[in-house]
C-alpha cells in the first residue's frame, strides 16, 4: 500500500460522503491508485457511523469508538491501522482539499522531507474566534518550541510512515504533530495548502480550547527540552529556590545571634517554604531520572533516533571475507 488517508470525524454526517468522492477523485486524477481511505468515528451521534457503513467503497477502511475519546486519539487509531507506506491526516469537514495531497506526496516521496505540513494561506474562517487565536498561538509556539512553522494548526499533513507510528499521540496533542515528529527527529517543512470555508455540520472548535493549548505546549517544552535530562529542569529550579531560602536562614540566624527575636516573622516562614520546596522539587528530579531510565531500558529503547546506516560494498566484502576465512 502505497498511500493511506486518515481522516477523523465527529458527528460529520453530511460531508462524509462528498469527502470520499473528492479524495478518490484527487488521488485517481494524479494516477495515484494504491491508497486507502482510513475513517475513524470519534463517537458520533448523528449518523455518522450509518452513513459510513452504506457506502460500498473497496479502499474504505471504517474504525468505529465506543465512545467519545478526542481527535488525539481518533488520529492515533486511524494511524496504528494504516498500512501505507506514507500516511495522509486531514479534517472531515471539507475544509481541506485532497487535491493538495498528490503535490505534497512528491516532496515526500524524495529524499529531503519526512513530513509535509499544510499551510492555510487564505483561511476561510472567523477572524475573532478562529483566526486571530490561531496566529497568537502559532506565534508563541514557533517561539517557544524551535519548530519553525507558520501554521501549526492544518490538518492536512503528508508524513512517512515509520515517522507517523512513533508519535506518541496522547491526551490533546494532534496540535502538537509537528513538534512531536521533531522529536523524532523529522524534516519538516510547509507549503501553501487550499482551504475552504464549512458548507455543512458545526465547528467543533472555540476559543475554550486556548488553556488547553497553553497546557499542552508546557508538556511539549518539556519533551523538547528536558525529556532525556530531566533532572536539569528540576535539579536547577530546586537549587535555586533552596539558596535563597538557606540564605534567608542564614540571615536570620545572624540576627539572632545578634540579639534580635526572629519568631514570627513572615520572612522566617518564606525562608522555611523555599527550603522545603528545593528538596522537594530536587528530589521529583531524581523521581523522574529513574522513572526514564526505566522507561528507555525496560522496553530496549535508545534515547536517540538513527535515519540511516550505509556500509560500503568494500568493507561488506571484506567482513564477509573473514567470516568465511578467505
Amino acid at each position: 500500500m502505497k498511500l493511506s488517508v486518515v481522516v477523523t470525524v465527529y458527528n460529520e454526517l453530511e460531508n462524509i460522503r462528498p469527502l470520499i468522492d473528492r479524495i478518490n477523485g484527487a488521488l485517481l486524477g494524479a494516477n495515484i491508485t494504491d491508497y486507502e481511505i482510513v475513517y475513524v468515528d470519534d463517537g458520533s451521534t448523528d449518523g455518522t457511523v450509518k452513513e459510513l457503513k452504506s457506502i460500498d467503497d473497496p479502499r474504505l477502511v471504517f474504525v468505529e469508538f465506543r465512545k467519545n475519546y478526542g481527535q488525539s486519539l481518533a488520529l492515533m487509531a486511524g494511524i496504528d491501522i494504516a498500512r501505507g507506506d506514507f500516511i495522509a491526516t486531514m479534517d472531515g469537514d471539507l475544509q481541506n482539499d485532497p487535491l493538495d495531497i498528490p503535490d505534497m506526496l512528491k516532496l515526500v516521496e524524495g529524499d529531503e522531507w519526512d513530513l509535509v505540513v499544510g499551510e492555510r494561506v487564505n483561511r476561510q474562517d472567523g477572524a475573532l474566534l478562529r483566526k486571530i487565536p490561531s496566529r497568537i498561538a502559532n506565534w508563541i509556539i514557533r517561539n517557544l518550541s524551535g519548530v519553525h512553522l507558520r501554521d501549526y494548526g492544518c490538518a492536512l499533513k503528508v508524513f512517512r510512515s515509520e515517522i507517523a507510528k512513533d508519535m506518541g499521540i496522547y491526551g490533546e496533542l494532534h496540535r502538537f504533530i509537528s513538534v512531536l515528529a521533531s522529536l523524532e527527529g523529522a524534516r519538516i517543512t510547509q507549503i501553501p495548502v487550499r482551504h475552504h470555508a464549512r458548507q455543512f455540520g458545526v465547528s467543533k472548535y472555540g476559543l475554550g480550547r486556548t488553556f488547553k493549548v497553553v497546557s499542552d505546549l508546557m508538556l511539549m517544552l518539556f519533551f523538547k527540552k528536558y525529556m532525556q535530562k530531566p533532572m536539569h529542569l528540576f535539579a536547577q529550579a530546586g537549587l535555586l529556590l533552596f539558596s535563597i531560602g538557606a540564605l534567608i536562614n542564614v540571615y536570620l540566624f545572624v540576627i539572632k545571634l545578634m540579639g534580635e527575636d526572629v519568631w514570627g516573622r513572615p520572612i522566617l516562614i518564606l525562608g522555611v517554604l523555599l527550603v522545603m520546596a528545593g528538596i522537594q522539587l530536587i528530589t521529583v528530579g531524581i523521581i523522574v531520572e529513574v522513572l526514564m531510565r526505566t522507561y528507555y531500558e525496560s522496553q530496549n529503547k535508545r534515547p536517540y533516533k538513527v535515519r540511516e546506516v550505509r556500509r560500503g560494498e568494500l568493507v561488506n566484502q571484506e567482513y564477509l571475507s573473514r567470516e568465511s576465512g578467505v
